[in-house]
């Protein structure tokens, strides 16, 4: 069984900048694909940013230029680098892996940007 636990939500103003992270445990195909998904109230989860175990990246358009995803593969961990945070960024953000056509999910971590 895989879990995966987020930390570094929590409440900025807008301008401000807060990282995520998200460390996976349990039996871990070593090629896989993790990334950070997010969901407003009122939203649909969408995807945020996304990498591959490879090192190939993916990004929504909304956080081009501001968000920046990493990977440390030997830790297993995930990273979401959050800059020039605006308010419509605030939702609950969840980490997700895949691998071996399983999908995988955090819990999620709340982060809200003030104005």
């Amino acid at each position: 069984q895989v879990q995966l636990v987020e930390s570094g939500g929590g409440l900025v103003q807008a301008g401000g900048s807060l990282r995520l992270s998200c460390a996976a445990s349990g039996s871990i195909f070593s090629i896989n694909v993790m990334g950070w998904y997010r969901q407003a109230p009122g939203k649909e989860r969408e995807l945020v940013a996304m990498s591959t175990s490879h090192g190939n990246t993916n990004y929504a358009d909304s956080v081009k230029g501001r968000f920046t995803i990493s990977r440390d593969n030997a830790k297993n961990t995930v990273y979401l680098q959050m800059n020039s945070l605006k308010p419509e960024d605030t939702a609950v953000y969840y980490c997700r892996l895949t691998a071996l056509a399983k999908v995988y999910w955090g819990q999620g971590t709340q982060v809200t940007v003030s104005s």
